[in-house]
């Protein structure tokens, strides 16, 4: 996954804090709603392989698999807990009032183990950012 961003600082001798526009799910019309003008931008650091220096536009790049991990461990595991206790509680002839407590108790389940595999992952592989292009 690649995206554009601008060199904020260089740490050292291969590593930069780097700047990364948002998009947004609006196509950029913060006029209609104004949710996104505070948090346009955020910071990050980037292995610097090209030696950019502050202020020049580059490109950055992580690996796909990683953001893609990271974004079904966020969205799919709560809401996929979340129906098959919907399903199992459903199966298993409980009430309707049983079934509803079983899907939140799911998607609580998926959240803990979200957030707990999140802070594991955050302490030994994050996802991380190479600068390998000028543009």
């Amino acid at each position: 996954m690649t995206r554009d961003a601008v060199v904020f600082k260089c740490l050292d001798a291969d590593m930069a804090e780097v700047v990364v526009t948002r998009t947004t799910a609006c196509g950029s019309n913060c006029g209609n709603c104004e949710a996104c003008v505070f948090q346009n931008e955020l910071k990050t650091v980037a292995r610097n392989l090209i030696g950019a220096r502050p202020g020049q536009r580059v490109r950055i790049e992580s690996r796909s698999s990683a953001v893609y991990g990271a974004i079904l461990l966020v969205y799919i595991v709560p809401i996929l807990l979340a129906v098959l206790a919907c399903f199992a509680s459903y199966a298993a002839g409980a009430a309707e009032g049983i079934c509803v407590l079983c899907t939140f108790l799911g998607f609580l389940l998926g959240a803990v183990i979200t957030v707990l595999s999140q802070r594991r992952r955050k302490a030994r592989d994050s996802i991380t950012f190479d600068i390998i292009e000028f543009q």
